[in-house]
């Protein structure tokens, strides 16, 4: 079973000044999980976390990472801007986006972030962009096919097909891209590739590490260019079922480590660092949803409708994504019950459960749903003109501060035209 990380006797307190539904964040677990993926990859004097920004772009989780040494991944202006505001500048930022304006090239230049490229096109579109190429650059690689490895079904599989994504370079491109970029000023070179999401398996990251590392091998032999870092990208998931089991971050930097002294250190390579950008792994566990049971329907199925919807927490909606939930108050009774845990949308899918074993539910009850950290709040929306919920931390003194408020009407009204 998963055991949430605030106590019942806690959220009572915490309604009291905050309404249902929220989100809420645990520090302590955010802190000690960097540590210990910074602790893995300790073996790599370069290496650096670049937390993606896009699972959960609020400002107090970015300064707690960035206190950890964390940078951020970024694929957008406002992504980018928050970093800034944040106080992530420079080649603390990486921006990795595709299908980019000109304009957010141009300010992450301003920013001094690496820049990643994800298609041999951008080369003359980012020299256009920027009047240059910058000294130090990456390039995104995709190396075609189909990449299976281990248990990597979570509902819908994000990406293990990358023929048919849209993401990166081929081979060849990546030849050419650094041959040109080195004509045009370019002085230090990356690699950067995402192959699968939400992995639970200790061999997808030394896998991925092996073909990157050869390429980059490859790559230096082929075109002369100094390849300093080479990006791992995100994709080591976390057990959002109670009997999954989790990945090892120290069994997972270990085998990166085997890999980069059988394949870059033969290769005169043994100065290239290492970066990730986590996103889930960082933050899912450590977020949960809270909502209070406040209907119940009998028909042809029984129905225990929340004050949460898809608009909350859209994953089960359009995944088929399993949430765990812990009923407050009730987390040793029997699982006796079969419900469809539901929201208000007018839309059938908004479900957060379908055919759950839980016990019994009253209205009034809590629910916390679990795993909600990374992909939660950061994918709401306003359908049915829905507000978003606010954002909590529970400190690691387990005091509570709002770190961001919920919406309100006039929010929802203030880019209309009456």
């Amino acid at each position: 079973m998963k055991t949430p990380f605030v106590t019942g006797k806690e959220l009572e307190a915490i309604i009291s000044r905050y309404p249902t539904p929220f989100h809420i964040y645990d520090e302590k677990g955010i802190r000690e999980n960097a540590r210990a993926l910074r602790a893995a990859f300790a073996w790599n004097p370069g290496y650096r976390e670049y937390f993606a920004v896009k699972a959960t772009p609020t400002p107090a989780i970015l300064k707690i990472l960035h206190e950890e040494g964390c940078g951020c991944d970024c694929s957008s202006e406002a992504e980018l801007r928050m970093s800034e505001r944040c106080g992530i500048v420079g080649e603390d930022i990486m921006f990795s986006s595709n299908e980019t304006p000109a304009e957010e090239f141009q300010l992450a230049d301003q920013l001094g972030a690496i820049i990643n490229l994800d298609d041999l096109t951008h080369v003359d579109y980012l020299e256009k962009a920027i009047g240059k190429i910058p000294e130090k650059v990456c390039c995104r690689y995709n190396p075609g096919g189909v990449f299976t490895l281990g248990e990597t079904r979570e509902g819908f599989q994000v990406m293990d097909n990358p023929g048919d994504a849209k993401y990166g370079m081929t081979r060849a491109q990546m030849a050419e891209a650094f041959t040109r970029l080195a004509a045009k000023g370019a002085k230090e070179f990356g690699i950067h590739s995402f192959l699968a999401s939400n992995t639970l398996s200790n061999d997808y990251y030394p896998s991925l590490a092996r073909i990157l590392f050869q390429l980059a091998a490859e790559l230096k032999a082929e075109t002369g260019v100094h390849i300093t870092f080479i990006n791992l990208s995100g994709g080591v998931g976390i057990p959002y079922r109670p009997d999954q089991k989790g990945n090892d971050i120290a069994v997972i930097g270990e085998g990166v480590r085997r890999a980069y002294e059988e394949i870059l250190v033969p290769a005169g390579m043994g100065d290239v660092a290492i970066y990730t950008e986590l996103g889930r792994f960082m933050l899912a566990p450590y977020g949960h949803l809270i909502t209070r049971a406040i209907h119940e329907k009998h028909t042809y199925k029984e129905y225990i409708g929340v004050d949460a919807c898809a608009c909350n927490l859209m994953r089960p909606a359009m995944y088929g994504s399993y949430h765990h939930i812990t009923v407050v108050g009730k987390e040793t009774a029997p699982c006796d019950c079969k419900y469809d845990v539901v929201g208000s949308l007018c839309e059938n899918n908004d479900k957060f459960a379908i055919d759950r074993m839980l016990p019994k539910i009253d209205t009034g009850d809590l629910l916390v749903i679990h795993d909600t950290g990374a992909h939660g709040h950061a994918m709401g929306y306003n359908y049915n003109g829905k507000l978003r919920s606010a954002e909590l931390m529970l400190k690691e003194d387990r005091s509570v501060e709002m770190i961001r408020r919920a919406e309100t009407l006039d929010d929802y009204f203030a880019t209309l035209v009456w």
